[in-house]
């Protein structure tokens, strides 16, 4: 597993402090995957379906969880892709700003 997925991880877990109601994975282009669901945060697989996928580069997703990006800002200027069900992306967005 890359240091950005771990780091991923961890920052994500400490934002949500728990269990999320609803599934997300992020694609971090060129590292991998974190899955988000009732389960908790951890590295994702290829067979690891999700009510939304969030796709982006990895300073993307980095800025957006160090605070600097918003995600709605990211998703409006191209630079987050989204698949799946809007309104978990939103929930999750607002969870981790």
């Amino acid at each position: 597993m890359s240091s950005v997925i771990d780091a991923a991880v961890g920052a994500i877990s400490a934002k949500l402090g728990g269990a999320f109601d609803g599934s997300a994975k992020f694609v971090i282009e060129g590292e991998g995957a974190v899955i988000v669901d009732g389960a908790g945060v951890r590295a994702a697989t290829d067979a690891d379906e999700a009510d939304v996928t969030m796709t982006a580069d990895a300073d993307t997703f980095q800025d957006i969880l160090a605070g600097d990006l918003n995600p709605t800002s990211a998703f409006m200027s191209g630079k987050l892709k989204l698949d799946g069900d809007m309104g978990t992306a939103m929930k999750l967005g607002s969870a981790l700003a």
